[in-house]
């Protein structure tokens, strides 16, 4: 009888095993990023929403979602900065704006990033997507690719007037990038350098270029424009993110097969323009392209998310999804109204901005092995805080000149332990270079505009006649419309006295103190301070 029982044991033992591959591995991470994707375009974010999401929802049923959760910036290259070093981007020579497609790298060669940590600590890493960091190209003192229609040009061109000329057009295609993914802890790596409006539309897998400029491109058509550029011969923009997700799975399955702990950094270059859902997707949602779009991108993570589940990889794997910052107005926020959809939901603005609509963003994780599916955080959370996560994960305590401003999201996954998450504040940057704090209900946003691209602008003296600064209490007030500056000056001066202490720290983490870059990419003096001096 006593052998029956123990036979029966670890026969059930064995099936519970065998139902997931190495079962005692390392989890693996998958971090997808969309790009200018915004808060109230996921259905599970935004009950009101009309774009149709069910796969990432049910990532959402599966896992945990944060409902207050934020990038480091309103657009896209500094927050990509701050997803993988663990920093504040601003703590970096790109003080305001994003880098262009031609760049150099932004991140140094001996900067710990969460790909090179991962990779000292046994895991594959891979690189799959829309890069927007910075790598050095080899440029010629001669034009290798002359435009032969200036006319055109003149039309296209970054909209700065005629150009004869960019930097993509003086790049030897024929030599290897320097400054690559590869070289700050990427075992593989496969994208383009900027954004997919951005030329050169180029593949470059492992620092080479997969395919010889055959042409140059544009596309004129409302909501899906590029800037005129040199194009490989394998480059087709409608299938740039379909192309990414089918590398992804390639990637996955490797791993998969030489028994392999991965992470698979998968930053997509969509919803973000050009706007060009494939032909089957066209028409959807009942909406615009850009809600087509959106579903489109919906229907690849399901599919991404299915394979797990074929390889029986799915219970170990974490699942992170998120986006850069919030929606373009490329999106056409207008005719979405029209339609009933708001792509930032109940919250003010939208990329590029401070405002909560710049930076605010869907966020889930999904990882059966450890978090109860169907759980919610309301905790505040930054995109910085991936690196440390990742350590904890590990059980390896960082250094001191690491992810200074990354901390463990583990103890969110449970609500036994949600009290030990260490993140008291965070700092809200915008497009350019204006700063905002949040500390519980409260955020003070150093500027009278919206520091972007909503009203009021930071340009043509659109903010002279209000308050120089902004306080909103968002439990109450999340639309951000209701100005307290002035009223709880107790209050204003510990944020201002905190938000002063992150500058000269050189970190929000415990620890040593550490430095940011002086200057900016012109090698202009950096005095964020400044703000508390002017009249």
């Amino acid at each position: 009888m006593k052998n029956k029982i123990l036979n029966g044991f670890i026969l059930v033992l064995f099936l519970l095993i065998s139902c997931e591959k190495n079962p005692l591995q390392k989890p693996n991470i998958i971090y997808i990023l969309a790009d200018d994707l915004g808060y109230g375009d996921i259905k599970t974010f935004n009950v009101d929403g009309k774009i149709k999401t069910p796969y990432i929802d049910k990532l959402a049923k599966d896992g945990i979602k944060f409902t207050d959760a934020h990038t480091s910036s309103s657009v896209c290259t500094p927050t990509r900065y701050g997803i993988l070093t663990g920093r504040y981007n601003w703590r970096s020579k790109l003080k305001k704006s994003v880098l262009s497609g031609t760049s150099n790298a932004l991140i140094s060669k001996d900067q710990t990033t969460v790909a090179s940590f991962l990779k000292q600590n046994g895991y594959l890493t891979g690189f799959i997507g829309k890069w927007h960091l910075g790598w050095n190209w080899s440029f010629s003192d001669t034009i290798i690719h002359y435009d032969s229609n200036p006319d055109q040009r003149k039309k296209t061109f970054y909209g700065f007037g005629e150009k004869k000329h960019s930097s993509a057009d003086r790049i030897d295609f024929s030599k290897k990038i320097n400054n690559s993914p590869n070289d700050i802890g990427f075992d593989y790596s496969y994208g383009h350098s900027g954004s997919l409006d951005m030329p050169p539309y180029v593949y470059v897998e492992n620092g080479i270029t997969t395919a010889k400029i055959d042409r140059f491109t544009f596309d004129p058509k409302p909501y899906s424009w590029w800037r005129y550029g040199p194009t490989a011969s394998d480059f087709e923009h409608e299938e740039v993110t379909p192309n990414f997700f089918e590398k992804a799975k390639s990637f996955i399955k490797n791993a998969v097969k030489n028994n392999k702990s991965f992470f698979l950094y998968l930053p997509i270059p969509s919803p973000h323009t050009p706007i060009l859902p494939l032909k089957k997707w066209q028409g959807k949602s009942g909406l615009n392209s850009y809600a087509d779009f959106v579903m489109q991108i919906d229907n690849h993570i399901g599919e991404l998310d299915n394979l797990l589940e074929e390889l029986k990889i799915s219970n170990n794997t974490i699942v992170i999804f998120t986006s850069d910052n919030g929606c373009s107005p490329e999106a056409n926020f207008d005719l979405l109204s029209e339609k009933g959809h708001d792509p930032s939901g109940e919250f003010r603005g939208h990329k590029a901005d401070i405002f909560e609509g710049g930076h605010r963003v869907p966020f889930i994780i999904k990882w059966p092995k450890k978090i109860k599916a169907g759980s919610i955080s309301n905790k505040t959370i930054c995109t910085t805080d991936l690196i440390a996560t990742c350590a904890e994960i590990l059980k390896i305590k960082l250094d001191e000149d690491e992810g200074v401003d990354s901390f463990s999201m583990i103890p969110l996954f449970s609500k036994q332990t949600q009290d030990n998450f260490k993140r008291s504040y965070t700092i809200h940057h915008s497009i350019n270079g204006s700063f905002a704090i949040r500390k519980g209900d409260y955020k003070f946003i150093f500027c009278p505009d919206s520091g972007g691209w909503s009203p009021p602008r930071p340009w043509n003296n659109e903010g002279e006649n209000l308050p120089k600064f902004q306080l909103y209490n968002l439990n109450i007030d999340p639309s951000e419309s209701n100005n307290l500056f002035g009223k709880f000056p107790k209050l204003e001066k510990e944020l201002i006295t905190i938000f002063k202490n992150a500058i000269t720290n050189g970190r929000t983490t415990d620890g040593p103190v550490q430095e940011n870059f002086p200057t900016n990419r012109l090698n202009e003096k950096w005095e964020p301070l400044a703000i508390f001096s002017k009249d």
